[in-house]
């Protein structure tokens, strides 16, 4: 899904893991780690800090796009934003949140969590609903203004 963006984004900055681990994410570099090696699913917040830092788009991260960047990208994240555009979204594809919660297997209470901003979406969930709906997730997490796919 990421793990070998992340590593190759890792590897041309001439990073190692520790220094990415350490200084920019302040975590163990086991748990880094993880990541690259796709052990773990890494967390919404930290690829957003990832993205950040390499200047990129969680899209190309996700390899949904080769467009490294996009215009105007809101870098300050907000989890009450990204509630909002994922509920913008669900309505706008005419779904409920019952339904979003079927195709994702998870709970109508966990798509609620998510729109009103109490959790982040997490990355196995973000990716899949890009994926199914083809929409950016850098949009349905409130960093662009505009769908690009």
């Amino acid at each position: 899904m990421y793990s070998e963006k992340i590593k190759l984004l890792r590897e041309r900055k001439g990073l190692n893991i520790t220094e990415v681990a350490n200084q920019v994410l302040n975590i163990d570099r086991s748990q880094y780690g993880k990541y690259e090696n796709d052990y773990v699913t890494i967390p919404i917040k930290y690829l957003i800090v990832l993205a950040n830092f390499y200047d990129v788009s969680i899209d190309y991260i996700f390899s949904f796009t080769e467009t490294r960047q996009y215009n105007n990208i809101n870098k300050d994240f907000n989890k009450k934003k990204a509630g909002e555009q994922l509920k913008k979204f669900r309505k706008e594809n005419k779904l409920s949140q019952t339904e979003l919660a079927t195709t994702l297997c998870t709970s109508f209470s966990t798509i609620s969590s998510y729109e009103r901003g109490v959790n982040i979406i997490s990355t196995g969930y973000l990716y899949k609903i890009c994926k199914k709906y083809n929409v950016s997730a850098d949009y349905l997490l409130g960093r662009i203004n505009k769908n690009p796919f």
